[in-house]
């Protein structure tokens, strides 16, 4: 017993004298546990390295554009919206069960609520709180909640939508709102400084700058030539936010992009402003949009054709009863001139057309057989099974239905596309927005051209017509010229952009 209580004792003082080691070397810096550092001698650079003075326009610049973004981050608003989704649930049989099967009957299935959210961007624009943002962004959800950039949230309404131009007018009630201004964009011009303002993949007030890319194409019969395109970011969740110019006002609503990687690739496009307006003032007013038209088909004029230069709108058929048969206009006439407006192409007139109101007297300036006329009519409103979209004579010839799986050689990189009808469990399964409407690519040849095409994308649309069915997509592919860029409409999970596939 002794030994032992000798044995403890003598643990307990080389304990206490290790410990006392320890502390010892710890406090005069000698231990070698610890990594000895001696303090770094720095200094700090104390001046810039380019005199103010020098660059005083840059600064100049840099205080304007700060004062312009911090006017204009107060009417951006971020659009929240969510959709609830009945979905079917299987319980299996639990323990209990199993033993007391008599006791406790097996449950049935039962339906539960799968909530779906999305997030957009929008701007405000009226003092009483209307609110201007796509249509996609808040087509068939249920509730809408805008988030204002003090971080409060509204409930909002829905005071009318158009899928057609892509609009919809929201409103929350707040009295002190700040709204931005409708420009007008018939004055921008390629060139011209731009802001997009948005919320791109949840990001909440991202700004982006650059330029007009170019408007009021020519060559483009399509939607693509009625939008303003910019090169200044815009990504998923832009969608709704306002393109800025430098006074602070709105020139257009940003809509789309085309991409191959479902991102900003510079190439951005926004609903012009005046087309804004007038979409506005009809959904205010009448609850739709109220469309005028003239009644035509057209196509390109080129160059020496009843008269020189290429500019102007070519008419190809008028359509009976229409405003342009009652101004007795022609095949072959070329419109010059809409109410004292030069007509460039085909979306100017467009433009003026949709801004003249209706049962109003127009004037046109037309061209028949290079000599000038004058004709008079009044813009009706659009019938509602008025072709909207413009078809070239090779497209009216009427077309022999593809049978499944043949689509021709006319139908190009397209024919080397796979693709499947979309069902709501694949939607599910894809996380695609609740609005998803298309064909689902189930697999893409190597060697078709079509690479940045992936398995599960979502064809929504081919140069601006609707892909409902694989049936419908036979059919728009079988018609296409080979010759000719396709523009498709490609929804990926939550993200969608165009991709242009060029012949090769």
């Amino acid at each position: 017993m002794k030994n032992l209580a000798k044995f403890l004792l003598f643990v307990l003082l080389v304990s206490a004298g290790i410990s006392w080691l320890y502390d010892y070397r710890l406090r005069h810096g000698d231990l070698n546990l610890l990594s000895r550092r001696t303090p770094e001698k720095y200094t700090l650079a104390s001046a810039p390295s380019v005199d103010s003075t020098v660059v005083a326009s840059l600064e100049a610049l840099n205080r304007e554009r700060r004062t312009l973004v911090s006017s204009v981050i107060p009417s951006v608003v971020a659009v929240k919206t969510s959709k609830k989704i009945a979905i079917r649930r299987q319980y299996g049989l639990d323990p209990f069960e199993f033993f007391f099967r008599n006791q406790r009957p097996f449950r049935n299935p039962r339906d539960e609520a799968l909530v779906q959210n999305s997030l957009g961007s929008g701007v405000i624009v009226t003092n009483e709180g209307h609110i201007i943002t796509n249509n996609h962004v808040v087509d068939q959800v249920d509730e809408i909640e805008v988030q204002l950039s003090d971080g409060r949230t509204k409930k909002a309404r829905l005071i009318g939508a158009d899928s057609q131009v892509d609009l919809a007018v929201l409103k929350i009630d707040d009295p002190g709102v700040k709204p931005l201004k409708l420009a007008d964009s018939d004055t921008v011009q390629a060139g011209d400084f731009v802001l997009a303002i948005g919320n791109p993949f949840g990001f909440d007030e991202t700004v982006t700058d650059g330029i007009i890319s170019s408007k009021g194409r020519p060559n483009r019969t399509d939607a693509f030539g009625d939008l303003l395109q910019t090169n200044a970011a815009i990504n998923p969740g832009n969608s709704g936010g306002p393109l800025i110019n430098l006074r602070g006002e709105v020139i257009g609503i940003n809509v789309a992009i085309i991409s191959r990687s479902g991102g900003s690739q510079g190439i951005g496009f926004a609903i012009p402003s005046n087309t804004v307006r007038t979409a506005l003032e009809s959904l205010l007013k009448q609850g739709r949009i109220i469309r005028g038209y003239l009644g035509i088909q057209t196509r390109p004029v080129q160059p020496g054709q009843n008269g020189a230069g290429s500019e102007g709108v070519l008419v190809d058929e008028v359509i009976p009863g229409s405003p342009a048969a009652e101004a007795q206009l022609q095949k072959g006439d070329i419109i010059r001139k809409f109410n004292g407006h030069e007509v460039k192409n085909l979306p100017a007139l467009r433009s003026l057309i949709a801004q003249a109101g209706l049962n109003k007297k127009v004037e046109l300036e037309i061209d028949r057989d290079a000599k000038p006329i004058t004709v008079a009519t009044e813009i009706k409103e659009e019938p509602i099974d008025y072709p909207t979209a413009q078809v070239s004579p090779r497209q009216e010839r009427p077309q022999t239905p593809p049978e499944p799986n043949d689509q021709g050689e006319t139908s190009g990189g397209l024919a080397s596309i796979h693709v499947s009808d979309l069902t709501p469990d694949m939607a599910r399964q894809l996380d695609l927005p609740n609005n998803a409407r298309g064909v689902v690519v189930t697999n893409v040849d190597p060697d078709s051209g079509a690479a940045e095409l992936q398995k599960g994308d979502v064809i929504e649309e081919i140069n601006q017509q609707p892909v409902t069915s694989v049936s419908d997509y036979n059919k728009i592919v079988a018609s296409l010229d080979s010759a000719q860029p396709q523009v498709l409409s490609v929804c990926r999970h939550r993200m969608r952009s165009f991709l242009v596939l060029r012949p090769r």
